[in-house]
């Protein structure tokens, strides 16, 4: 999925973790949502309600979190991790991950600075600052 939809990625979620739950064989990006399901039981309830879920608005604004989103920034990190992309990633995660002997929750450290990274591109109308995301990890 290069560019998907919001309704692509969501039913990508869906029909991950359904396949899980009927033990289907899982390889690749299904494999790695699955995992990332895992790490989050509290979004249980929405994966196995697609018709409820599937439309459903999340607002910040409102206190809403989207665990779409969430899922997904989980994905970019380990697709950035199994290449490292940008160049030193894996060596900052593997000192943040040491620092707080968690790998999840050396995650959520790098998903904040992946936040940052993207909303200050898409505020700004430009690439995401590769050096400026490094920093912030290194920071952590």
């Amino acid at each position: 999925m290069f560019n998907p939809t919001r309704d692509q990625v969501r039913q990508f979620f869906f029909d991950a973790w359904r396949k899980h739950r009927e033990r289907e064989v899982l390889a690749g990006l299904d494999l790695i949502a699955a995992d990332v399901i895992l790490l989050h039981p509290e979004y249980h309830p929405v994966l196995e309600n697609p018709e409820h879920y599937q439309e459903r608005e999340y607002r910040p604004e409102a206190g809403d979190t989207n665990p779409f989103l969430h899922m997904s920034m989980h994905l970019a990190i380990e697709e950035q991790l199994s290449v490292d992309q940008p160049p030193g990633i894996k060596r900052e995660f593997a000192r943040i991950a040491a620092k707080l002997g968690d790998r999840h929750a050396a995650c959520h450290e790098v998903m904040e600075c992946l936040a940052e990274t993207v909303w200050r591109a898409q505020r700004d109308g430009t690439a995401p600052d590769t050096p400026a995301y490094l920093e912030c990890l290194k920071r952590r």
